[in-house]
């Protein structure tokens, strides 16, 4: 089975000036685009054709390194798409609640990706997630993800710089206070707590 590149879920000048549509028509049109085509070109004529994008994942970790490299890359940048918005939603009661107990409040959360995001040395991701209830701020590094893991992903943010060369040059915690501050989709990470399980790539 061929993946496809998703479609983004909004049109590619709604996150502005916060990620351009410029850095967009790079960032979704090239970088995730190349992802897909090396994993498909990968996975062709082999048993992992067969498979979902999460059980690909899973099988390459440790296995297969190029491989796994252009799936997670692939289901990362999916589900960073879909945890932006064009104007900030609100979390669900459920997951506010869980917030303000981890966190203190939503705003005390945003200071805190927005201080591990700045923070995280070299290339990675920043994630709120979800494990036994409780939630939590994980980084992974390079293209590694949460999609196999224990943890339930609810919103991640990329800190690679490909993500906000192109609109804040190499000031990363400009990106991240435009991010965090106004363009997360707080509906979407309240669909993925009440759900329970990790998101899967929608092919």
């Amino acid at each position: 089975m061929a993946f496809k590149l998703i479609d983004l879920p909004y049109p590619d000048t709604v996150l502005e000036p916060a990620v351009s549509a410029n850095t967009l028509s790079f960032h979704y049109g090239k970088h995730h685009q190349a992802y897909i085509d090396k994993m498909n070109d990968a996975i062709e004529g082999t048993d992992h054709a067969s498979k979902s994008m999460e059980e690909i994942v899973a099988a390459a970790r440790g296995n297969n390194q190029g491989l796994f490299n252009n799936a997670a890359q692939s289901w990362n940048h999916a589900f960073y798409w879909h945890s932006m918005a064009g104007s900030e939603t609100a979390p669900s009661d459920d997951l506010k609640a869980k917030i303000d107990a981890a966190f203190g409040s939503v705003d005390e959360l945003k200071e805190q990706l927005k201080s591990r995001g700045a923070g995280h040395f070299a290339s990675g991701w920043v994630w709120l997630a979800e494990k036994n209830g409780e939630l939590s701020i994980e980084e992974t590094h390079d293209g590694d993800t949460l999609a196999d893991s224990d943890f339930n992903p609810l919103l991640t943010i990329d800190v690679w710089e490909h993500a906000y060369y192109l609109d804040h040059q190499n000031k990363r915690p400009a990106y991240l206070d435009a991010v965090v501050g106004s363009k997360l989709n707080w509906a979407f990470a309240s669909e993925n707590f009440a759900r329970g399980t990790t998101w899967t790539y929608p092919n």
